[in-house]
């Protein structure tokens, strides 16, 4: 029995050697050292053409040094870096983001279908969420102070709410340059073209009129 298992600890740092890493990662790795995108190209690619001739300036962006506006319905502002807006970043698997929050500003429950996120407290005092997809929908939250760092797995459903007093700030890394955003009050509720009432009635056990309610709260 003990050589068996020896022969499947073999075995297992065998998998570890051979397996491409970089395959399963977010998104795919570089072949040259930079890549700066094209907007500009004709050429349609699965991310951005690169830029023929990249100069020093495609490598820094002014894009997160100033505070997004929070008023709004939410009271709070993303502000986001990609490589579509900061072209140096194409293809190196990486997006940035700035997040200013009201008192009692929140950004809703939503997800990053093509990266993990992790989030640095700046200033103020933050809730933060996120729901496991292991059957069980068990949420995980912590009250989050400046200096914080907290996790956000790839793909799960999470939240943050300022729970201070004042203003709040945040700073997010994501390991994509396209990591996408699901909101999932749009996503339900106002998707174009829109999900059937008669599916969303069943699965919320929702009355017809408390939908419609809900879908023109969203259009406000």
């Amino acid at each position: 029995m003990a050589a068996f298992v020896h022969f499947l600890g073999f075995c297992f740092l065998g998998l570890l050697v051979a397996v491409p890493w970089g395959a399963i990662a977010a998104d795919e790795d570089p072949l040259q050292d930079v890549c700066v995108a094209d907007p500009n190209a004709q050429v349609k690619v699965n991310g951005f053409v690169c830029k023929a001739m990249p100069n020093a300036s495609d490598f820094v962006s002014p894009l997160l040094r100033k505070a997004g506006s929070t008023n709004n319905k939410l009271g709070s502002s993303v502000t986001a870096a990609g490589a579509a807006n900061f072209p140096g970043l194409n293809t190196q698997g990486l997006s940035f983001a700035r997040i200013d929050y009201a008192p009692g500003g929140v950004v809703p429950p939503h997800n990053h279908p093509r990266a993990s996120e992790v989030l640095f407290v700046v200033a103020g005092t933050l809730r933060v969420g996120f729901v496991s997809s292991d059957g069980n929908s068990t949420l995980f939250t912590n009250t989050l102070y400046p200096g914080d760092l907290t996790v956000f797995p790839r793909g799960l459903v999470h939240f943050i709410i300022n729970v201070g007093d004042s203003q709040a700030f945040s700073l997010s890394g994501l390991d994509s340059q396209n990591p996408g955003a699901s909101l999932l009050p749009t996503v339900l509720f106002a998707s174009n073209p829109t999900i059937g009432d008669d599916v969303l009635g069943k699965a919320f056990n929702l009355p017809q009129k408390e939908i419609d309610m809900i879908k023109a709260a969203l259009k406000g």
